[in-house]
């Protein structure tokens, strides 16, 4: 029996959380120990799977199915069809590399957590592993499960250990995902009963379901805006700004960089992939909520004060950009979606730990009353900078790499019938405009300019808030330079998709 990957990726930070809620409270420092050493395991684990994952047998699978590697399948409730089923492919082995990569930049952000760090670290790992299950789940109710495994500890850490009406925002983020999540839910049943197989297997609905045409476009927006409202789809976006305001760093981190990319990545599963009928009937529609996105959040995070609620609604619409990916229905499109979502990750775990360590010090995100921070963290400083380039799509970074596959993607997808399509392009890359635009300005504001005396003797950061950063940085400078590295597996997992469109 080959080793199992992929549920040690999962476990592993369940496991820590357990061993952690064992030891007495004032142990600090063993609890963020074995903290760091989960996330560090599923991080070396997670590195072996991109690494060996086979690209050649991939490329020449045929279907879904053939590109699933690392498979794990157990019975479960064999009555009810319910399995234990897990797997890697080219969409979600980059997305579980993305989110042990910022754990474990997180645990590093968080290491001066001393209130109740106990509690902080067990329900951070709890989080960890269900965000992993939903992006390896092939059973519709194993990720169902997974999926509000992760959002139960988002609720209570941004309650107890957040700040800025931390309870109210604690309460809109849980209500708008719990809500979009029920109605979800009743999509997939409805999957599930109509496919007549009697198991919620995906990848066996995906071959022998035969969900006809009237069913899928009745059924796809239930399940792909229920899901997307995690991943901010427009206009169901409105509590992500002030969770991401109310969390502590390490939850920002985690929440905008793959909380939502897991909301997009369900969305994509079970709305396109399971009922690609229903897509090519609904995308028009969601081209346009993703465009309104786009440049929309944009055009708001400009118009911020507040250091923090700026990427708050960048994040918005970087998700934007990934959903309109999905719209394209075409391989480029889907491609530039794979590469965008671990880039959108990368970049927003740097904007918010980097937020929170001006916090931390200044004890204000108000952008006219900062400066010069350059000189107080210039290794962060760095950090947001390569961030900010790229999320502005400058050539040489990742961002580039990701956003003109998927402009090209939108281009592509010009028919007669959808003749606008190439306007949604030139109207969403305006968007990148306005990026540059807030990028730079808050780039001036808090980094650079004059030092205020208040600041003057502010302590630097530690040690481990710059492995933090670079550890983050290091992924857009590279996809940037060798795109290679991750566009071979991005497009396997993208074939499967636009296969279904007959663009593969």
């Amino acid at each position: 029996m080959a080793f199992p990957f992929i549920s040690v990726i999962i476990f592993t930070p369940l496991v820590a959380g357990m061993l952690i809620l064992m030891l007495p409270a004032d142990r600090k420092a063993e609890i963020k120990v074995i903290a760091a050493a989960a996330a560090f395991i599923s991080l070396v684990l997670s590195l072996w799977l991109f690494f060996t994952y086979d690209r050649e047998a991939a490329r020449l699978a045929t279907d879904w199915a053939g590109r699933i590697q690392f498979e794990e399948k157990i019975a479960w409730v064999p009555s009810l069809g319910l399995s234990y089923h897990v797997g890697g492919d080219g969409f979600n082995i980059p997305l579980l590399l993305l989110t042990s990569l910022i754990l474990f930049a997180g645990v590093l952000v968080s290491w001066h957590i001393e209130h109740r760090a106990r509690e902080f670290f067990a329900f951070l790992m709890v989080l960890a592993t269900g965000i992993f299950g939903g992006f390896a789940a092939l059973d519709l109710f194993l990720l169902v499960f997974f999926y509000e495994m992760a959002i139960f500890p988002i609720y209570v850490m941004i309650a107890v250990w957040g700040s800025t009406r931390k309870e109210f925002a604690a309460m809109k983020l849980t209500l708008y995902i719990l809500v979009g999540s029920i109605i979800a839910l009743v999509g997939l049943f409805a999957i599930y009963f109509k496919a007549g197989l009697g198991t919620f297997d995906m990848v066996e609905i995906y071959q022998n379901g035969n969900l006809d045409a009237t069913f899928q476009r009745i059924w796809f927006l239930p399940v792909f805006v229920g899901f997307g409202v995690l991943a901010s789809l427009w206009p169901f976006h409105v509590w992500s700004p002030d969770g991401y305001v109310a969390a502590p760093t390490v939850v920002s981190m985690l929440h905008a960089g793959v909380l939502k990319n897991m909301g997009a990545y369900v969305a994509l599963r079970t709305g396109i992939q399971l009922l690609p009928e229903g897509a090519k009937f609904w995308m028009p529609f969601i081209v346009f909520l993703t465009v309104i996105s786009i440049v929309y959040s944009a055009m708001v995070a400009m118009s911020q004060r507040d250091f923090k609620y700026v990427f708050g609604f960048a994040s918005v619409g970087h998700m934007g950009i990934v959903l309109l990916g999905f719209s394209t229905l075409n391989l480029v499109g889907l491609t530039g979606t794979g590469v965008q979502m671990f880039i959108h990750g990368a970049m927003s775990a740097i904007f918010f730990s980097i937020v929170g360590m001006v916090y931390d010090r200044a004890h204000t995100r108000d952008i006219p009353s900062l400066g010069g921070f350059v000189r107080i963290m210039p290794i962060p400083t760095l950090a947001f900078l390569i961030a900010g380039l790229s999320s502005m799509g400058m050539p040489g970074l990742a961002g580039f790499v990701a956003e003109i596959q998927i402009f090209i993607g939108v281009w592509l997808a010009y028919a007669p019938q959808h003749w606008w399509f190439p306007w949604m392009a030139i109207i969403a890359s305006s968007g990148v405009i306005i990026t540059a635009a807030y990028i730079m300005r808050v780039a001036y504001s808090v980094f650079f300019g004059e030092l205020r005396p208040e600041f003057a003797d502010l302590p630097g950061v530690t040690l481990m808030d710059k492995i933090a950063v670079t550890l983050l940085a290091i992924p857009l400078i590279v996809i940037g330079v060798y795109p290679s590295i991750i566009m071979p597996l991005a497009q396997t997992g993208a074939a499967s998709i636009a296969s279904l469109f007959g663009g593969a």
